[in-house]
């Protein structure tokens, strides 16, 4: 009797220790949930690296796109005409070689559009430097408008007037309008702003203007941009210059058919 008792106590013991106890199944739980937080957590990790990564990516493509286009568009420069028409008058007044430059203004006619790249119609572009969204910086915009001869370009101007500092006679432009059309080359900037190029027959030979108001077109336009945020891991808008090719000195002044 004693015999089959202690078997049948055996046999228990035996099936109790084939089991799992309530702390082990918590402790098999827990094990389970950090390993499975360790793993989404450096799934986070990844995908915020490859986030950042790509985001840094497309700035970087971005600035490089719009310094590569404005290059585009001052090396497509285009000397052009202009049938400067005065407020109210039936009649075009003057005929002036179409140029503006101003610190934060600037238009003429180019050959690369951005629609059609260098192989497009030639283009009036009106470039413009605005307040940022929310106040924080400037942005820079162009916008463009079809070329088809003098009277397109002279819509934009509404006469001569002399100019204060010099008392040269030069054409007074409209200001640029901005709207669903213009196109941001570049944003969230510190500052952006042209500069023009004279060219002097004695020292220095050379100085940069900040508004052209000589009656030839300048020899070279700079561009001078900063980033608001400046960050040494992605490639920033930089100042550059571009020549403008002019075979000879052409008047922006009055001058007959």
């Amino acid at each position: 009797m004693n015999w089959i008792s202690n078997t049948a106590s055996r046999g228990r013991n035996r099936q109790a220790s084939r089991g799992v106890t309530l702390i082990e199944v918590l402790i098999a739980v827990t094990l389970l949930s950090l390993l499975v937080a360790g793993v989404l957590l450096a799934m986070r990790v990844g995908l915020d690296a490859l986030q950042k990564t790509n985001s840094r990516f497309l700035a970087n493509r971005r600035a490089l796109g719009a310094q590569r286009i404005l290059e585009q568009q001052l090396a497509g420069f285009v000397v052009t005409a202009a049938d400067c028409i005065a407020s109210g008058g039936p009649q075009p007044t003057a005929k002036i070689n179409f140029f503006q430059g101003e610190p934060q203004t600037m238009r003429f006619v180019s050959q690369f559009s951005l629609a059609g790249a260098s192989r497009g119609f030639p283009q009036i572009l009106e470039f413009q430097v605005i307040p940022g969204e929310e106040g924080r910086g400037v942005r820079l915009i162009v916008n463009e408008h079809l070329y088809t001869g003098p009277l397109s370009t002279g819509r934009f101007c509404y006469g001569l007037a002399p100019d204060p500092e010099t008392g040269t006679s030069l054409a007074r432009f409209t200001p640029v309008v901005t709207g669903p059309g213009s196109f941001v080359l570049a944003d969230q900037l510190a500052f952006c702003r042209f500069l023009y190029k004279e060219t002097l027959p004695d020292p220095p030979f050379e100085r940069w203007l900040p508004r052209w108001v000589a009656t030839y077109l300048p020899a070279a336009i700079r561009v001078e941009m900063q980033p608001l945020a400046l960050d040494p891991a992605k490639i920033g808008l930089t100042s550059f210059v571009s020549p403008v090719f002019v075979r000879s000195r052409v008047p922006l002044g009055v001058y007959s058919d």
